[in-house]
Protein backbone atom coordinates (compact mmCIF):
# COMPACT_ATOMS: atom_id res chain seq x y z
CA UNK A 1 0.00 0.00 0.00
CA UNK A 2 3.03 2.55 0.54
CA UNK A 3 3.96 2.07 -2.78
CA UNK A 4 0.18 2.89 -4.18
CA UNK A 5 0.67 5.62 -1.95
CA UNK A 6 3.85 6.76 -2.89
CA UNK A 7 4.38 5.89 -6.45
CA UNK A 8 1.40 8.41 -7.84
CA UNK A 9 2.92 11.08 -5.51
CA UNK A 10 5.81 10.92 -7.06
CA UNK A 11 4.71 11.43 -10.60
CA UNK A 12 2.20 13.69 -9.79
CA UNK A 13 4.16 16.19 -7.30
CA UNK A 14 6.83 16.17 -9.69
CA UNK A 15 4.85 17.26 -12.57
CA UNK A 16 3.48 19.52 -10.84
CA UNK A 17 6.69 20.95 -9.65
CA UNK A 18 7.96 20.83 -13.40
CA UNK A 19 4.75 22.53 -14.89
CA UNK A 20 4.08 24.83 -12.15
CA UNK A 21 0.87 24.12 -11.11
CA UNK A 22 0.83 24.17 -7.20
CA UNK A 23 -2.62 22.97 -6.72
CA UNK A 24 -1.73 19.55 -8.58
CA UNK A 25 1.10 19.57 -6.30
CA UNK A 26 -0.94 19.44 -3.52
CA UNK A 27 -3.50 17.29 -4.87
CA UNK A 28 -0.59 14.65 -5.64
CA UNK A 29 -0.23 14.48 -1.81
CA UNK A 30 -3.82 14.23 -1.21
CA UNK A 31 -6.40 13.07 -3.57
CA UNK A 32 -4.13 11.24 -6.23
CA UNK A 33 -2.29 9.25 -3.94
CA UNK A 34 -4.92 8.84 -1.13
CA UNK A 35 -7.31 7.49 -3.94
CA UNK A 36 -4.57 4.90 -5.63
CA UNK A 37 -3.89 3.09 -1.98
CA UNK A 38 -7.54 3.19 -0.79
CA UNK A 39 -7.74 1.58 -4.10
CA UNK A 40 -5.27 -0.79 -4.20
CA UNK A 41 -6.26 -2.10 -0.35
CA UNK A 42 -9.50 -2.57 -1.18
CA UNK A 43 -9.04 -4.44 -4.46
CA UNK A 44 -6.00 -6.50 -3.03
CA UNK A 45 -8.51 -7.19 -0.17
CA UNK A 46 -11.24 -8.39 -2.89
CA UNK A 47 -8.90 -9.95 -4.41
CA UNK A 48 -7.71 -11.98 -1.95
CA UNK A 49 -10.61 -12.98 -0.24
CA UNK A 50 -9.41 -13.91 3.20
CA UNK A 51 -6.81 -15.94 1.51
CA UNK A 52 -8.90 -17.99 -1.26
CA UNK A 53 -9.38 -16.17 -4.03
CA UNK A 54 -13.35 -16.87 -6.17
CA UNK A 55 -13.21 -19.23 -8.72
CA UNK A 56 -13.77 -16.72 -11.28
CA UNK A 57 -11.08 -14.53 -10.58
CA UNK A 58 -8.37 -17.11 -10.83
CA UNK A 59 -10.06 -18.69 -14.53
CA UNK A 60 -11.06 -15.37 -16.49
CA UNK A 61 -8.61 -14.28 -18.66
CA UNK A 62 -6.32 -11.74 -17.08
CA UNK A 63 -7.55 -8.64 -19.18
CA UNK A 64 -11.28 -9.55 -18.65
CA UNK A 65 -10.67 -9.92 -14.60
CA UNK A 66 -8.55 -6.00 -15.01
CA UNK A 67 -11.79 -4.30 -16.98
CA UNK A 68 -14.38 -5.82 -14.91
CA UNK A 69 -12.57 -4.42 -11.71
CA UNK A 70 -11.73 -1.39 -13.55
CA UNK A 71 -15.55 -0.17 -14.47
CA UNK A 72 -16.44 -0.79 -11.64
CA UNK A 73 -13.68 1.10 -9.44
CA UNK A 74 -13.89 3.71 -11.86
CA UNK A 75 -17.97 4.06 -11.95
CA UNK A 76 -17.40 4.20 -8.06
CA UNK A 77 -14.47 6.48 -7.79
CA UNK A 78 -16.61 8.98 -10.51
CA UNK A 79 -19.42 8.87 -7.98
CA UNK A 80 -17.97 10.13 -5.22
CA UNK A 81 -15.84 12.52 -7.49
CA UNK A 82 -19.33 14.03 -8.38
CA UNK A 83 -20.96 13.28 -4.94
CA UNK A 84 -17.86 15.60 -3.35
CA UNK A 85 -17.89 18.19 -6.07
CA UNK A 86 -21.57 18.60 -6.68
CA UNK A 87 -24.07 17.49 -4.14
CA UNK A 88 -21.57 18.83 -0.77
CA UNK A 89 -21.05 22.36 -1.98
CA UNK A 90 -25.20 22.57 -2.53
CA UNK A 91 -25.99 20.49 0.60
CA UNK A 92 -23.57 21.44 3.21
CA UNK A 93 -22.03 24.10 4.42
CA UNK A 94 -18.78 23.46 2.87
CA UNK A 95 -17.87 25.87 0.24
CA UNK A 96 -17.49 25.00 -3.51
CA UNK A 97 -13.66 24.99 -3.93
CA UNK A 98 -11.41 24.58 -6.96
CA UNK A 99 -10.08 21.51 -5.20
CA UNK A 100 -13.25 19.94 -5.09
CA UNK A 101 -13.83 20.24 -8.96
CA UNK A 102 -10.52 18.08 -9.19
CA UNK A 103 -11.73 15.43 -7.18
CA UNK A 104 -14.08 14.76 -10.17
CA UNK A 105 -10.91 13.31 -12.48
CA UNK A 106 -8.52 12.78 -9.77
CA UNK A 107 -10.45 10.13 -8.26
CA UNK A 108 -11.22 8.25 -11.24
CA UNK A 109 -7.77 8.18 -13.03
CA UNK A 110 -6.43 7.70 -9.74
CA UNK A 111 -8.63 4.55 -9.18
CA UNK A 112 -8.14 2.99 -13.11
CA UNK A 113 -4.32 2.88 -12.50
CA UNK A 114 -4.59 1.39 -9.42
CA UNK A 115 -6.85 -1.04 -9.85
CA UNK A 116 -4.85 -1.95 -13.09
CA UNK A 117 -2.00 -2.32 -11.45
CA UNK A 118 -3.01 -3.93 -8.41
CA UNK A 119 -5.23 -6.53 -10.69
CA UNK A 120 -2.80 -7.41 -13.61
CA UNK A 121 0.03 -8.27 -10.37
CA UNK A 122 -2.38 -9.79 -8.45
CA UNK A 123 -3.17 -11.84 -11.20
CA UNK A 124 0.62 -13.13 -12.16
CA UNK A 125 1.12 -14.11 -8.90
CA UNK A 126 -1.58 -16.96 -8.46
CA UNK A 127 -1.63 -20.01 -10.24
CA UNK A 128 -4.49 -20.76 -13.19
CA UNK A 129 -6.25 -23.50 -11.95
CA UNK A 130 -7.88 -22.66 -8.10
CA UNK A 131 -6.50 -24.57 -5.12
Amino acid sequence: MLTAYAAPALMAGTAGLVTGQRDLVVAACTSIAGTSAVVAFLVGCWLRHGGRPRRWTLTAPRGVLAAVLLVATVGAAALLGWFAARWLPGHTSLPAAPWLERLRVDLPVSAALATTIVTLRWRGTTTASPA
